[in-house]
Order: C-alpha cells, then sequence, then structure tokens
C-alpha cells in the first residue's frame, strides 16, 4: 500500500480539487448585493421581535406603559423602513457589481420575512392591543397580506413585464402602506378596509414605477422623512403625533394615487397608439 505525503500530492488529486473550488463560487459565495440582502431579513426578524417584546408582550401581562409601547412599535416600523433601504440598495449594488447564483432566491426569501410576515404580524398585534380591535378578524387579515406577499413574489419570479415598471403594488411599499394605515388609528373597519384593499393592489396587475434614477432619490428621502416622524413620535416630541399621522396619511394616499397615474398614463398611451394606427391607414 502506498502513502502519499500530503505536500506531495499528485497531479490529478490536485486538478480535482482545483476543479471542486471552481465550482464552489458560483452557488456559495455571497456578493455584496446579497449581503445588503440578508441585512432586509434581518431588520425584518428584528421588527417582530419589538412588535413581540414591546407591544404584545406588555399588553398580555397589564401593563400600561405607554412610552416602551410606542417606543417599541416605532422602532419596529422603522427597522421595517430600514428592510426597504436594504433592498433598494442590493438591487441597485447588483446591477453595477456582480450578483451569486443565490441573490434572486435569497431576496425573495428576504422579502417575505421583511415585508410579508413582519406587517403582516403587525396587523395580529394591533388587532389584539386596538381598542376596538377584533384578534380573529385582525388574524385573517394577516393571512391575507402573507399569501398576497407569496404570491406576488411568486409571480415576479416567473413572469416578465416592460422595463421600468412592477406589476402590482411593490411589497416593500405594501408592507409600508398596511403599516401606516394601523398608525392612523382610524376605527376598525376602515383600516381593515385599507389593509384588504393594499393586498389586493399587490397581487393586481396594477403597474406602479419601478424606484430607479430621480424616483430612487425621492423614495430614499421619503424613507428617512419617516423615520424623522417615527423617532419623534417614540421620543413624545410636542406634535409628534399630528406628524406621525401626516406621514402616514400620505403614505396611504401615495400608495392609491400612484397606480390612477400609472393607469391613465398607460391609457392616454393607448389612445395615442390608435390614433396613429388610424392615421397611418387613412390615404
Amino acid at each position: 500500500m502506498t502513502v502519499l505525503d500530503p505536500d506531495t500530492k499528485t497531479d490529478w488529486v490536485a486538478d480535482l480539487e482545483e476543479e471542486a473550488t471552481d465550482d464552489m463560487p458560483l452557488s456559495t459565495r455571497l456578493s455584496i448585493a446579497d449581503t445588503l440582502t440578508l441585512g432586509n431579513a434581518t431588520c425584518g426578524f428584528m421588527a417582530v421581535y419589538f412588535t413581540t417584546t414591546g407591544v404584545l408582550v406588555p399588553h398580555l401581562m397589564g401593563q400600561t406603559d405607554g412610552g416602551m409601547t410606542r417606543h417599541s412599535a416605532a422602532t419596529a416600523v422603522m427597522l421595517m423602513l430600514l428592510a426597504s433601504v436594504f433592498d433598494l440598495f442590493d438591487g441597485l449594488v447588483a446591477r453595477k457589481l456582480r450578483s451569486s447564483a443565490m441573490g434572486a432566491e435569497l431576496d425573495n426569501l428576504s422579502d417575505l420575512i421583511s415585508f410579508g410576515l413582519a406587517p403582516a404580524y403587525f396587523v395580529v398585534v394591533w388587532g389584539m392591543v386596538a381598542d376596538d380591535g377584533h384578534q380573529h378578524v385582525s388574524a385573517v387579515a394577516a393571512i391575507v397580506v402573507v399569501l398576497a406577499v407569496v404570491l406576488r413574489l411568486a409571480r415576479f419570479s416567473c413572469t416578465t413585464v416592460r422595463d421600468g415598471v412592477f406589476q402590482g403594488m411593490p411589497s416593500p411599499m405594501g408592507a409600508l402602506t398596511i403599516v401606516s394605515a394601523t398608525l392612523l388609528q382610524l376605527p376598525f373597519l376602515p383600516t381593515l378596509a385599507i389593509i384588504i384593499g393594499v393586498a389586493w393592489l399587490m397581487v393586481s396587475r396594477v403597474e406602479y414605477p419601478k424606484p430607479r434614477g430621480r424616483l430612487a432619490i425621492v423614495t430614499l428621502c421619503w424613507i428617512f422623512i419617516s423615520m424623522g416622524c417615527l423617532a419623534s413620535w417614540a421620543a413624545d416630541f410636542p406634535g409628534a403625533q399630528l406628524l406621525l399621522q401626516t406621514g402616514a396619511a400620505l403614505q396611504v394616499v401615495a400608495a392609491a394615487v400612484i397606480p390612477l397615474f400609472a393607469t391613465f398614463r398607460r391609457v392616454n398611451m393607448i389612445r395615442d397608439n390608435r390614433r396613429e394606427a388610424r392615421a397611418g391607414q387613412l390615404p
């Protein structure tokens, strides 16, 4: 029996090891964009954590520290906002640099946590702690939200649409709109209607513009402004409650108005194309 010295391997063993190492990076090495995507997933999980420890548990234990609850709720929402920042930048970085073979799958799984599970869980807790809430109804609404995000992400993975638009409301925007609806502190039924409406928009064929160029800058600025509003609300600054509700209302209105403008623009484009086609048929 021949024993080979590890330092003097035969050529065929070295070739096998080199071939194995060449194959590994295609599927296992994380890119910079993947790291941002994992940051997205981490923020989503931590949003669930703060919603549980700072809002749900004190409510179940009969503790009425409004400041602590307000701070935890604001932290949970800010983490969802930070997750949307990671989601915005991982796509930009992936386009500029390289992305791994796992990039698309990691993105979908992270989005499901941050923009599916986290807001749906927030809705469940809202139904439990709100004065006029209904726990079982809010749980059903949360299931609708999760299923809408799952269907949207699955459809996004297997269909193609024209460049520059999303088909259906993007899940980050849907999550932030759902949370904004609960922060408005409207009566239970109107809030429930907004939540179900957002879930429908996420699986609809209504087109939303992709945040690129100036729109990406506007989106980023809006996210940081929202974080500032939440921070001031958590610190109980004078007028912070009104400021927060104003920002939440603008988020809900924007979610409804943007598809209206997109639909109106698409209808006008179709009409212009038909007019040009008719004009071309005239002698």
